[in-house]
């Protein structure tokens, strides 16, 4: 019976990631904003368990037929992080642009979109720094 179990949670969770891949492939992609709104929906960052909130930026350029052009490249992370907790969000990050692309454009934004590079940021720290405490140094990767 526990054989059976095991299975039907593989299945349904290859069902729900089934789902959630089709609802975001469904959106039209039309605007600069919408390219912003469609990654977010992909964005699942590691628990907080496996690595500590960060901030982190990728720049990505698409094609006409929404698939990535090139290399993404990391920007920036936030200072504080690890390389663990760094390595953690880069594959993120990674992941996150395979399960949005081919970035489902509209054709006036294929063409408008092809080979401009985007800078995304990924945001997951909870707060920011108050006005007390000392800036932190940001951190190029």
């Amino acid at each position: 019976m526990a054989r059976r179990g095991k299975k039907l949670i593989v299945a349904a969770a290859a069902l729900l990631l089934g789902l959630s891949g089709a609802a975001a492939e469904d959106a039209k992609v039309n605007t600069i904003q919408d390219v912003f709104r469609h990654l977010r929906t992909c964005w699942k960052p590691p628990p907080p368990a496996r690595a500590r909130p960060l901030d982190i930026t990728v720049v990505v350029s698409f094609n006409r037929s929404g698939n990535i052009l090139g290399h993404p490249r990391i920007t920036y992370e936030s200072a504080e992080a690890s390389d663990d907790d760094r390595l953690q969000y880069r594959v993120a990050v990674m992941e996150a642009l395979q399960r949005c692309t081919p970035m489902p454009f509209t054709d006036a934004m294929a063409g408008a979109a092809a080979g401009r590079p985007f800078a995304i940021q990924f945001r997951n720290r909870k707060s920011s720094p108050d006005k007390t405490s000392p800036p932190t140094q940001e951190r190029r990767a």
